[in-house]
This record gives C-alpha cells, structure tokens and sequence, in this order.
C-alpha cells in the first residue's frame, strides 16, 4: 500500500509556561499548535478501520501532554518533541509537520506572534 493521507488539527490551544526568560515561566502564557501528520495507513481506507490510521482525538491529547508539561526554552525544541512523539506513538505517521505560536513573544515591538515550524520525517 503506498496511499497516504494527512490529518491537520488546527490551532490547538493551550496554556502552558515556554521561553527563556523567567517571567514567562512563572506567568505562562497561550500557546497555538498546528500538527501536519501525513499517514500511510495499515489497512486499506476502503475498510474504513479506526486501528489503520491516527485516532486525532488521542493525537490532541499527546500533544496537550507535552505542550502543557515540562518547560522548553526554545519552542523549536518543544515542536520537535511534539513531532517525534506523535510519529512514535503512531508508527503509521510517515511525516509530521508542527507549527507552534507564540502570541505573547516578549519583543520590543507591536506583532501578532512569534511562529515556528518543524518537520519530521521517519
């Protein structure tokens, strides 16, 4: 079987304490996620079986787990945690893409948030 497919959860939300700087550990702050999972199912798709492919609502719960546990200076390095993590739970996830924002970055300076991205492939 070489058909894949991808499943996108979208804006994902969660409150958790991420950055460099000490205020941000101990105010915390919202935190958006993106995850990307192309999927190369076990079992046809015509089978229409839950056990071939990603059940999204554990996806989400994965990722809540891991965003909302221990702290990460870089959310690059939370994103990969978030990628790898998914792809092992998962071993039907060929591919993982996270995108996490940051809406309350401290900067010197007016912006929406701060966004970064990363992919992970098996």
């Amino acid at each position: 079987m070489n058909e894949t497919y991808v499943i996108t959860l979208a804006n994902c939300a969660f409150f958790a304490r991420h950055g460099v700087m000490d205020e941000e550990e101990r105010l915390g702050q919202r935190f958006f996620v993106d995850a990307e999972m192309e999927v190369r199912p076990t079992k046809p798709l015509e089978e229409d079986a839950i056990d071939s492919t990603v059940d999204y609502g554990a996806a989400f719960k994965l990722i809540e787990k891991i965003v909302t546990g221990r702290r990460f200076f870089l959310i690059e390095a939370l994103a990969l945690d978030v990628a790898k993590s998914l792809c092992a739970q998962y071993p039907q996830i060929v591919r993982a893409r996270i995108t996490l924002r940051k809406p309350s970055a401290p900067i010197a300076g007016m912006l929406d948030h701060a966004q970064v991205s990363v992919e992970y492939r098996v």
